[in-house]
């Protein structure tokens, strides 16, 4: 797996619209559906990248905690199931129950979705105001497996807080690395 950093959609871009399905639920949804009138939260993620098993349990708990204050949080894998089956539908079920996540799961067969995003790892996380104009965009906190930093959320809950107070999110913002998508 090859270490990736993300690739930092531009700030101020239109979330771009998706329908996909929900494996949890088995039914397609739409980003119009999910996001929220104060903040949408789109990550793109998968069951077995070790960057993501490394904040897992954090992220169920932030997501938690902000979904309380009416933040959206939508979580999306685009990886390729025929090279990974660890990330296959069924599987990705069973890691949200396993997790306890609290937030849709999706699955991008195609992969249309992880490009129009300009995503590049996992985890990638981006964050729409409530206009759905992309505000932030990157990584998590600055942990990752191995360089002993603490897994807080620090960067995601930042850029959250300055949204529900009313503020301006911080434009110094650093890219998420995690292992690259799997492309077909």
């Amino acid at each position: 797996m090859a270490e990736t950093p993300s690739t930092m959609l531009p700030l101020g871009t239109k979330a771009p619209v998706f329908k996909l399905p929900d494996v949890r639920t088995g039914h397609s949804v739409s980003l119009s559906e999910l996001a929220s009138t104060k903040a949408t939260v789109v990550m793109f993620i998968c069951n077995h990248c070790p960057y993501v098993k490394h904040i897992q349990h954090k992220l169920a708990d932030v997501a938690k905690q902000y979904q309380a204050k009416g933040v959206s949080f939508i979580a999306i894998n685009s990886n390729d199931v025929k090279n990974y089956p660890s990330d296959s539908p069924d599987m990705m079920k069973l890691e949200a129950d396993k997790q306890g996540y609290t937030f849709p799961y999706l699955y991008d067969e195609t992969q249309d979705v992880a490009k129009a995003y300009h995503a590049a790892c996992t985890p990638d996380f981006f964050v729409f105001d409530k206009n759905m104009a992309c505000v932030y965009r990157g990584r998590f906190d600055g942990a990752t497996p191995g360089n002993d930093q603490p897994v807080s959320g620090r960067d995601l809950i930042g850029a959250l807080d300055a949204i529900l107070d009313g503020g301006v999110v911080s434009g110094e913002q650093r890219p998420s690395l995690g292992c690259n998508i799997k492309w077909k």
